[in-house]
């Protein structure tokens, strides 16, 4: 899946101190100057994009004839072989014509890929009202599953439920509100700095009130949105954007709306922020990133009306402050990867109820041979549920949230997944997935009958996976998936099973 998220962020302190040196530089030009600079600049890039894509037209010209003309050598050494070949080849011949076979195959793939590339260079591009370059993309997808046991979601479940509104224990249903449309906008260079923006949507914000079957027309819902400025090796990134001390997630077309395993140990928020990347090189094919910032507190409480009102994290007057360090490189000439993280936000839940949460992760990617990988996250954390840790639950209670006198409980909660990853060629891939999350038994059993603010009180959640991915094309996509859900409540569990059969189409 084409990915279009780009972001734009930067500590406060950093943002002022750009737009200061920002200000005066253009407050010191006369407007006409300012005027001949920016046409004559506008007319420089223009010509260096044109210039650009030229360039990477005749390059990949140029690739595809040396791919057609060796495609064409190679069969006809194979139909030379075949034809001097006696009617029972022998064992070195048959170890030849497979070797041939093998190199002609890889060369047919990679001469489409390059088509694929060249009519990509010269399809339309979408109109900007301004002068600057603009990129459409997105995924239509269709999601056909099957349900067996209770779920809190039908097509994009998280955990087993208790049961489902008529009492049955199975289902079974079709979507499309999993596709996505993006835009990307590319500026002009500022202080040295490219600068670019991305908006992204999908369809899961919800359904129409009291629309008969409204189930099938999902309400548009912002996922990103974000502004970026990007030098050699510092980019400053603004917008709401994903969670960047998890920048991973198990691969999956049947859960887009939530990241697939949230609230299965993958912490995930779409959420606003502003952060500074720094990339330092160590060699030709390593870099060392940090990254830092400050983000919207968010506590994953729920939202009722048309209203915003202030959530635990953002009453207290703070932002969530959080950190991540990471290597990124090749190992055996397979990319690889490997960070740690940070995270702390304050919340005031009111009465007297305050508590500072927290959370401590790493993040991997590691080839194990050619063919097969090992990703994953693992965290330790306290009242993080805003970010998708303890199963969304931040704090319980002893009695009615509304009781001045009822006792309070932050949550502790640890929890990670592991995806192996096996890529049979480069257009077909398997994946298992395993993953949990478990608030600590001593904070949801601490009292007799704990009230959780958004419902029940979950005490675990576990989660298994495996699927395929097929691309016959580069813009089509087939795959099917089953997924196990296993949850604990304080007392017993539930558990509940989802084939997922899909087909999508990226532009």
């Amino acid at each position: 899946m084409r990915q279009t998220g780009f972001c734009f962020f930067a500590v406060a302190s950093t943002s002022i101190l750009v737009t200061a040196g920002i200000i005066p530089a253009f407050a010191q030009a006369p407007p006409a100057q300012a005027a001949d600079s920016s046409l004559a600049q506008s007319v420089q890039e223009l010509r260096q994009q044109v210039e650009e894509l030229l360039a990477a037209v005749a390059e990949i010209r140029s690739e595809a004839s040396q791919y057609r003309a060796e495609s064409e050598q190679l069969r006809k050494e194979l139909e030379g072989m075949r034809a001097a070949a006696p009617a029972p080849a022998g064992v070195e011949q048959a170890k030849t014509a497979s070797s041939s076979e093998q190199r002609l195959a890889a060369v047919e793939e990679n001469t489409q890929l390059l088509q694929n590339e060249l009519r990509t260079q010269y399809q339309t591009k979408v109109e900007s009202a301004s002068k600057y370059r603009m990129r459409l993309s997105g995924l239509v997808l269709f999601n056909l599953f099957g349900n067996s046991g209770s779920v809190d979601n039908l097509d994009v479940p998280t955990y087993a439920a208790p049961s489902s509104n008529y009492g049955a224990s199975s289902s079974f249903g079709a979507t499309l509100r999993q596709s996505e449309i993006g835009l990307e906008v590319f500026g002009p260079a500022i202080h040295g700095a490219k600068t670019s923006g991305q908006v992204q949507f999908d369809f899961g914000g919800g359904f129409p009130a009291g629309a008969l079957d409204g189930v099938n027309t999902g309400i548009v819902r912002l996922r990103t949105a974000s502004l970026r400025m990007d030098w050699q090796n510092t980019s400053i990134v603004a917008g709401q954007d994903n969670l960047f001390i998890s920048p991973n997630s198990p691969t999956s077309f049947a859960s887009l709306l939530t990241p697939s395993f949230g609230y299965s140990g993958n912490l995930w928020a779409w959420t606003p922020q502003i952060r500074v990347e720094h990339r330092i090189a160590v060699s030709s094919d390593q870099d060392v990133t940090i990254q830092a910032g400050i983000l919207d507190n968010i506590t994953g409480d729920l939202s009722y009306g048309t209203r915003r009102q202030p959530q635990a994290g953002e009453s207290t007057a703070n932002p969530a402050y959080a950190l991540r360090t990471g290597w990124t490189g090749k190992l055996g000439g397979n990319p690889a990867g490997i960070g740690v993280s940070g995270y702390f936000s304050p919340q005031h839940w009111g009465q007297g109820w305050n508590v500072n949460g927290w959370a401590i992760g790493t993040d991997w990617r590691v080839p194990i041979v050619r063919r097969l990988e090992l990703s994953g996250e693992i965290y330790r954390g306290r009242a993080v549920g805003g970010i998708g840790g303890g199963i969304g639950q931040s704090v319980i209670f002893g009695g009615p949230v509304t009781d001045p006198y009822a006792y309070f409980r932050p949550v502790n909660s640890a929890g990670g997944w592991s995806q192996l990853k096996f890529t049979a060629t480069p257009r077909l891939e398997f994946n298992g997935v395993f993953g949990m999350d478990n608030p600590f038994s001593g904070d949801v059993h601490w009292f007799t009958a704990p009230v959780g603010p958004y419902g029940i009180v979950l005490a675990a959640n576990r989660s298994e996976m495996a699927n395929f991915i097929f691309r016959p094309r580069s813009d089509l996509l087939l795959s099917a998936e089953y997924r196990h859900l296993r949850t604990s409540q304080l007392v017993g569990f539930n558990t509940a099973d989802q084939v997922n059969v899909m087909m999508g189409v990226l532009f």
